[in-house]
């Protein structure tokens, strides 16, 4: 007898004798608070910052106040425009190392953690939220969930070619603590709560 067949043998003999249940997990994530508020709390510890508006148009009002102008703005939302190139999906990735701000949208937000879930159909091409100085998302107040127990049963039967959580701009920390914002992605993240 080989050495597979050995293997194979002992797990078959070492079998358990009944199947026991899978534990009730409906009980994960019902703890009892303020959805919005503990979002904006966790989004600001995290290093990130919000914005309430009430429509695009504050958006647009925002940026104008708070970026410059003549650096390169790209988005994925038409409403954004204005502001914003439309234009660059098919570009060569490489052509958005300039990227000043980027401007995308977020099917749903996560109290708890502060992320927000984007999918390839919303990103226009997936290093655009990853390459540029500084990242801006927007997300519908009423599609921030509380936990990851109800994100994850939100996108459990979904279908997309790439998805990915974001929360707060990128972060890295030495063994002596010292804590870096923006060293490997945007230096700072704003989210748009949407009414």
């Amino acid at each position: 007898m080989n050495s597979r067949t050995t293997i194979l043998e002992k797990i078959k003999q070492n079998q358990p004798t009944a199947i026991s249940e899978l534990p009730n997990l409906g009980t994960l994530g019902l703890e009892s608070f303020e959805i919005l508020d503990k979002y904006k709390a966790v989004v600001k510890g995290i290093g990130g910052d919000f914005v309430e508006v009430p429509n695009y148009d504050a958006i647009i009002s925002f940026v104008k106040k708070n970026y410059a102008a003549e650096k390169r703005m790209i988005t994925t939302i038409p409403e954004l425009a204005e502001i914003a190139a439309t234009d660059w999906f098919n570009d060569d990735p490489h052509t958005l190392e300039n990227v000043e701000l980027t401007l995308v949208k977020a099917h749903f937000g996560v109290a708890e953690n502060a992320a927000l879930w984007v999918t390839d159909d919303l990103l226009g091409q997936r290093v655009s939220t990853f390459i540029p100085q500084y990242l801006a998302i927007v997300v519908n107040k009423k599609d921030i969930v509380a936990t990851m127990h109800q994100a994850y049963d939100r996108i459990g039967n979904q279908e997309y070619g790439f998805g990915t959580f974001i929360a707060g701009p990128s972060k890295t920390a030495d063994i002596e603590q010292s804590l870096v914002l923006g060293a490997h992605g945007a230096r700072g993240l704003t989210v748009f709560l949407m009414d």
